[in-house]
């Protein structure tokens, strides 16, 4: 609601998705609660996905993201028009407006609170605010009536119509909302002055008398454990207090003096009445819709007075525990608001006019009203108060006719509902088709897929592209003529090798090689980088195969060796043509000329590399490392999915209980010197529960000694990568083989006696680092980059240590968790 930009609009109009999706599905042991919260989340996103679409279009014609800008300057042509419907849609599905009326009801799952607030606030009035703040505008475009108003309308119509038919009362008040928001889309997207008025009203009426009458529900709900008006008889004489706040409010929905709804609902009578007289079509559809929907609210409206609060003669009247006194008195302050309000019309109008004035005073051919509609009590007996009358007799007497009569639940004889369950079912048939296609359960047949679309594509565009510029030289320095043929053969010879050893330390001889183009092209830190990451992919690739044949073939032969090879050397040829294109394709300087002078003077740091990735591009990194946790979070829940527990050192499997046994069972060794006995010491803390057959003295000594002066090695680069080759990934890469060295001499109990931590907590805290560097100092209206001017300014300590990026300790901690994981 605050903000200007709408590409930010979006992305938080999303975020009220997830978040209602968590409170719907509050009770997430109910299979209830979790479709109603699934179905929700679909819908609105979908909605939202749609809306995204027209943003991107709006801001294209508009030439700005600006909320104000292009309301100043709205774009006028076809691509504008179909951008408005889409962003309509958007605002259909978060208001629960029809087609997407259904989801709404559903979240009656969710707990009374929660209802309360997403059919009173925040969700459902989303899609009216965005159709408020676009309507002043936009409402004279040809598409804006037809869809505000028609569905506007309808979902009136047919949400008060369900609401007659129910017999829980929370699903009654569901239903009931429904309908309100069809009123205030209808009201607030009309787009003169006097309805944008008395829509402002209607939506405060709205949100005191709808969240009083959901806490109503609450209570009965609470206290009497059932929400079915045929089993409650009497409650208005046991609880005259929730009574009276009930009647109050539903007063303020039907719009009956002296309550805020009343208010506002003559306002948009008066208002809807003026176009119709004036000769508005669209105003007489309006009107008509509005005059029914009020009858349908009347009828629903007295019908949840009676079935909560009236005695029935052939209901025996309930039992009441009285609640204390502060549960009681959330919807009894709401409705003492909802009667003030009224009273408080002339202070609305003054709040409210502003925005009214944005909009024109009367649509296109309609002659503007002799004098500004304003809110007050009273306006004295002008048409729209007979009218209003006349809507409430006639929902009585329809309340009547249908107070006994439940009737056949279904209104339509194929409802959105059904669409979307048959949308669902449909996918998951095509999912399953697609699945029986695709996923064959070969890697090869995967890894083939991905490179035949990566020829497909990129070959494809290579070709089509007629306008090729290459600047190539054979070489830059002699180095690259030695390593380059090395590479090649060791590329050459992976291929023919029958052994997986030998391949991957073949591959990984690939790596190294360019880890010494790196290192004499002048980029010494991706050097590093490189050889870090080739040391632990090497380590990994060891410990996977230990559990795989070690000859290839063993298992199953290669197929089709020709077209692999084929395959093989148009991906090879695939991307020599896109460097090549790439690097040639370039018209301009790269802006990477600049980054070192910007390195020294934003980021204090000579490491232009690292300083680049954590202070030029810290929202970038910031990214990185959100997928580095997600990432590390992944493999933690591989590790302990047979225990719930986050300490490495808890795990027990059934070989490491064996062992465990084993250990107990053992005799001490015997006296090899007279002198004194020998212990069975152990170089690491985990030694005696490792099996003696699977221990190395010379690997645990080893380890011993090196650990800790790996660490260090760790802390020097991370504090050092900001003028030389190091950083946060690296000093993670280190430390995180340190650990790995733990656990190959002493397993997951060594490691957990390495890293006695937990893993969440240490995954948390890196990336609460990170957050708060940035947010803390914005909070306080100062950027980060003068933050730390400031401090290096102030702090008389190292120049290294005072320069150390935000960003650093935290990317080291995630990279050490992950590999810990």
């Amino acid at each position: 609601v605050l903000t200007d930009d709408v590409v930010v609009l979006v992305m938080f109009w999303e975020v009220t998705s997830v978040l209602s999706y968590l409170l719907i599905g509050y009770y997430n042991r109910r299979a209830a609660s979790r479709r109603a919260a699934l179905q929700a989340l679909l819908v609105t996103t979908l909605g939202g996905l749609v809306m995204l679409i027209g943003v991107v279009l709006i801001v294209v014609q508009a030439g700005t993201s600006s909320l104000s800008e292009i309301l100043a300057d709205p774009p006028v042509s076809p691509v504008a028009t179909a951008a408005l419907v889409l962003l309509l849609v958007g605002a259909l599905s978060k208001s629960a407006i029809f087609p997407f009326h259904f989801w709404l009801p559903g979240a009656m799952a969710a707990p009374t609170p929660v209802s309360a607030y997403l059919h009173a606030a925040a969700m459902v009035k989303a899609g009216i605010y965005l159709v408020a703040v676009l309507a002043p505008v936009f409402a004279e475009n040809p598409a804006w009536h037809p869809i505000v108003i028609g569905l506007g309308g309808f979902t009136m119509l047919l949400g008060g119509w369900q609401a007659l038919r129910e017999t829980d009362l929370k699903r009654l008040l569901a239903y009931g909302t429904v309908s309100q928001l069809g009123f205030l889309m209808v009201v607030l997207g009309y787009g003169t002055q006097d309805a944008a008025l008395a829509g402002l009203a209607l939506l405060l009426s709205h949100a005191l008398f709808k969240s009083a009458l959901f806490l109503v529900v609450g209570i009965i709900d609470h206290q009497l454990s059932t929400r079915d008006l045929r089993e409650i008889s009497g409650l208005g004489r046991q609880a005259p207090a929730l009574a009276t706040a009930a009647i109050v409010s539903i007063a303020s929905m039907v719009g009956i003096i002296p309550t805020v709804g009343f208010v506002a609902k003559e306002g948009a009578l008066a208002a809807l009445l003026d176009e119709a007289l004036g000769g508005s079509v669209w105003g007489l559809i309006a009107l008509l819709a509005v005059v029914a929907g009020s009858v349908l609210t009347a009828a629903y409206g007295i019908r949840f007075v009676w079935g909560a609060f009236w005695t029935k003669r052939d209901i025996v009247a309930v039992s009441w525990p009285a609640p204390s006194a502060g549960f009681v008195s959330a919807p009894v302050i709401l409705a003492i608001l909802s009667l003030g309000g009224g009273f408080a019309a002339p202070l609305l109008d003054v709040a409210f006019t502003p925005y009214a004035q944005l909009a024109p005073a009367a649509t296109s051919g309609v002659p503007a009203p002799e004098h500004p509609a304003y809110l007050a009590l009273w306006h004295g007996f002008e048409p729209a108060l007979w009218i209003s009358l006349g809507t409430i007799a006639l929902g009585a007497v329809l309340f009547v006719f249908t107070a006994r009569g439940v009737g056949r639940r279904r209104v339509l004889p194929f409802t959105a509902v059904d669409a979307y369950n048959g949308s669902l079912r449909m996918i998951e048939r095509l999912s399953v088709l697609t699945t029986t296609l695709v996923q064959r359960g070969s890697l090869p047949v995967y890894v083939a897929t991905i490179f035949l679309v990566l020829v497909a594509g990129e070959g494809t565009a290579l070709l089509a592209s007629s306008d090729w510029q290459a600047d190539l030289d054979a070489f830059h320095t002699p180095v690259q003529l030695a390593v380059a043929p090395v590479m090649i053969a060791a590329g050459v010879i992976a291929v023919r090798a029958r052994k997986r050893y030998t391949g991957v330390v073949l591959v990984s001889v690939t790596g190294l090689g360019m880890v010494v183009l790196f290192a004499t092209s002048g980029a010494p830190d991706l050097a590093l980088t490189q050889i870090l990451v080739e040391t632990v992919t090497l380590v990994a690739f060891a410990l996977v195969l230990r559990r795989i044949p070690s000859r290839l073939g063993a298992h199953n032969g290669s197929a089709f060796a020709a077209g692999r090879a084929v395959l093989a050397v148009l991906v090879g040829l695939t991307m020599a043509g896109v460097a090549i294109v790439a690097t040639g394709a370039r018209v301009d300087l790269p802006i990477s000329l600049a980054f070192p002078n910007l390195a020294y003077e934003i980021g204090y740091g000579k490491n232009v590399v690292n300083v680049a990735l954590v202070d030029l591009r810290g929202w970038d990194t910031m990214g990185e490392l959100s997928v580095v946790v997600l990432a590390a979070t992944g493999v933690a829940s591989l590790v302990f999915v047979t225990n719930r527990s986050d300490s490495l050192p808890q795990i027990t499997a059934p070989i490491v209980q064996r062992a465990q046994r084993a250990l107990r069972r053992r005799t001490p060794l015997a006296e090899t010197d007279a002198d004194g006995p020998t212990g069975r010491n152990a170089w690491l803390v985990a030694g005696q529960r490792v099996r003696p057959e699977n221990r190395s003295i010379l690997l645990e000594i080893v380890v011993r000694i090196l650990f800790h002066s790996i660490i260090i090695v760790s802390l020097y680069l991370l504090f050092a990568g900001h003028n030389l080759p190091g950083g946060g990934f690296a000093a993670g890469l280190v430390a995180g083989m340190a650990l790995v060295m733990r656990y190959i001499a002493g397993g997951r109990y060594e490691l957990g006696a390495a890293a006695p931590t937990d893993a969440g907590r240490f995954l948390g805290i890196g990336m609460g680092i990170a957050v708060a560097c940035a947010i803390i100092p914005l909070a306080f209206g100062v950027e980060p980059r003068d933050l730390l001017e400031e401090v290096n300014r102030r702090l008389a300590t190292p120049q290294e240590i005072v320069e150390l990026s935000s960003d650093e300790a935290p990317v080291q901690q995630v990279i050490l968790t992950g590999e810990e994981a």
